[in-house]
């Protein structure tokens, strides 16, 4: 397997890129798609607004190799559909990023990747890891519309959903 973390941190920031603090969003206060909430877990300690504003990519690439990437083995996916899992764990936590792609592949969705669903994903190259990614990204916008702020945010999850979906696919090698 490719190791695509650059990659697929790249696109995550592209679409992250700037900081926001939508009190409507549950996520809160947010810079390059880390939440406060998320960063101060990291620190161990409490940030600033000026903080969070101030965050790069150095700042938030190791946290987002070690939470997201990591803890879904993404390496050890498919290309392009590490992009899928990757994108959704940032969104919606590695827990359901991993039920998301385990009901996908048929194996039981109990949120924890290990060596039956990493098999399951390696069966698919080609066309049928073309259907994967398009199953997991219509399932994970099925998820994002069933949350009490699709109305809110629906429109712009869409259209993530739609970008990581043609993005994962130009990453099928």
């Amino acid at each position: 397997m490719i190791n695509n973390f650059d990659t697929c941190l790249n696109f995550v920031l592209r679409e992250e890129a700037g900081f926001v603090d939508n009190k409507k969003d549950p996520g809160g206060m947010t810079n390059l798609g880390c939440t406060k909430k998320v960063w101060e877990e990291w620190v161990g300690r409490e940030s600033s607004e000026k903080e969070m504003r101030a965050l790069t990519k150095a700042d938030v690439a190791p946290l987002y190799q070690r939470k997201y990437w990591n803890a879904t083995r993404c390496s050890e996916l498919p290309s392009g559909l590490d992009l899928c899992v990757f994108d959704t764990a940032i969104n919606s936590g590695p827990g359901r990023a991993i039920k998301i792609l385990q009901s996908c592949l048929g194996v039981v969705p109990d949120g924890a990747i290990g060596p039956n669903t990493i098999l399951a994903a390696s069966q698919f190259k080609g066309s049928s890891l073309v259907h994967l990614i398009d199953e997991y990204c219509s399932a994970r916008q099925a998820y994002l519309i069933s949350l009490p702020t699709y109305g809110e945010f629906g429109k712009g999850w869409a259209k993530r959903v739609k970008e990581v979906e043609e993005a994962a696919n130009k990453l099928i090698g």
